[in-house]
C-alpha cells in the first residue's frame, strides 16, 4: 500500500514548507525526548512513525533515500505538514462532510480489501521447491538464452550524405591514413581510435562500444560485424553518416545463464505468478459459495438523471 503522501509530493510543496528554520521554534525538543524526532507547536512526529511512513514507501522512493539521506529529513518535515493539514482540516469538521465521509469509508475498504487479499493469496513460505524452481528453469530456459556476442570497437570518419567535395576529400584521405595504418600487423587500434575516430564517447575509449548481441548492431554493419573473430578487423563500411572500421576485441558463444545465477529472479517471478494464481482461484471460489444475481432493468436505472 502507497503512503498517504507519496515522496514524489515533495517537489510540489513550496519551498518554505521544507525549509529548515533558521532558529529553534517555541516548542523546540528537550533532550529527554529521544524518541520524538521533530516538533511543530504542540505536534510531534516520533521515531516509529518515520519508520512506519518509511516501510510505506515503494522501493524505488526507499532507494533515493538511502542514496541521499538529506530526503529523509524532508520525509519528517512532510509528515509534519500533514499533520498539521489534518488538524486544521478536523478543527473545521471537514471529515464530518458527507463527500469526505464517502471518500474515507471508501478509502477504508479498499484498504482492508485489498490487504486481506493479498494476506490469503500469499504462496507457502517454502514455495517454490528447489524441484518446482527446476523444472521451472528447465522450462525458461529457452527465453533466458543469449546469443553469440560480440565486443566492438570501431574508428568512426564522419562524411554524411551531402559533404561537400572538398570536405569529402579530406574526409577519403584520413580514411585511407588509417586504413595504411592499421595495414601494419603492429599497429594500435585502441590508440588510433583516439587520436582519429570522430565519435566521441567510444574514441575516449579507445574505440570500444561494449559487448552486442547480433540484433543489437546496426543492420548496417551487421554482416561485416558478425563475421569478425577476435582480433580481426573489417573493411571500411559506407554508412550515410561516414565510415565505420570495426574490431572485434573478444567474442562469447550463445550461452545460457546458469539456475543460481538466475534462482533469486526466478523464484520471486514464481511467488508472484502463484500470489496472482492464487487471488484468482479465492475470488472464483468465494463468488461459487456466494453466487451473484444482478437485476440488470433496475441496475439500467442507477444511470438515469
Amino acid at each position: 500500500m502507497k503512503p498517504t503522501f507519496p515522496l514524489l509530493v515533495l517537489f510540489a510543496l513550496p519551498a518554505f514548507a521544507l525549509a529548515a528554520p533558521d532558529k529553534p521554534a517555541a516548542g523546540s525538543i528537550a533532550a529527554a525526548d529521544s524518541n520524538v524526532i521533530a516538533r511543530v507547536g504542540e505536534l510531534d512526529v516520533k521515531l516509529d512513525e518515520v519508520k512506519t511512513a518509511l516501510a510505506k514507501l515503494d522501493q524505488r522512493e526507499q532507494d533515493a533515500i538511502a542514496r541521499d539521506p538529506a530526503l529523509l529529513n524532508q520525509v519528517v518535515r512532510l509528515l509534519l505538514v500533514q499533520r498539521l493539514m489534518l488538524n486544521e482540516a478536523v478543527s473545521k469538521k471537514w471529515d464530518e462532510k458527507p463527500q469526505v465521509k464517502t471518500a474515507i469509508e471508501r478509502a477504508r475498504e479498499t484498504a482492508i480489501t485489498e490487504s486481506y487479499l493479498q494476506s490469503v493469496s500469499q504462496p507457502a513460505p517454502g514455495y517454490p521447491s528447489e524441484t518446482e524452481l527446476e523444472v521451472a528453469y528447465d522450462q525458461a530456459k529457452p527465453s533466458m538464452a543469449v546469443g553469440r556476442q560480440w565486443k566492438l570497437a570501431q574508428i568512426y570518419i564522419a562524411a554524411p550524405e551531402g559533404t561537400a567535395k572538398a570536405d569529402l576529400e579530406k574526409a577519403e584521405t584520413k580514411l585511407a591514413e588509417v586504413k595504411k595504418t592499421l595495414a601494419d600487423k603492429g599497429a594500435d587500434f585502441a590508440a588510433l581510435a583516439k587520436k582519429y575516430s570522430e565519435e566521441p564517447a567510444s574514441a575516449a575509449q579507445g574505440g570500444e562500444i561494449g559487448w552486442m548481441v547480433e540484433a543489437q548492431i546496426q543492420p548496417e554493419i551487421r554482416e561485416a560485424a558478425t563475421k569478425l573473430t577476435v582480433g580481426a578487423l573489417s573493411e571500411a563500411v559506407r554508412l550515410k553518416d561516414g565510415w565505420h572500421l570495426l574490431k572485434c576485441l573478444d567474442l562469447k558463444e550463445p550461452s545460457t545463464p546458469p539456475l543460481e545465477q538466475v534462482r533469486t529472479v526466478l523464484t520471486e517471478r514464481m511467488r508472484q505468478e502463484r500470489a496472482k494464481a492464487n487471488s484468482h482461484a479465492y475470488l472464483a471460489a468465494l463468488l461459487q459459495q456466494n453466487p451473484v444475481s444482478i437485476n440488470e432493468i433496475t441496475l439500467a436505472k442507477a444511470l438515469a438523471k
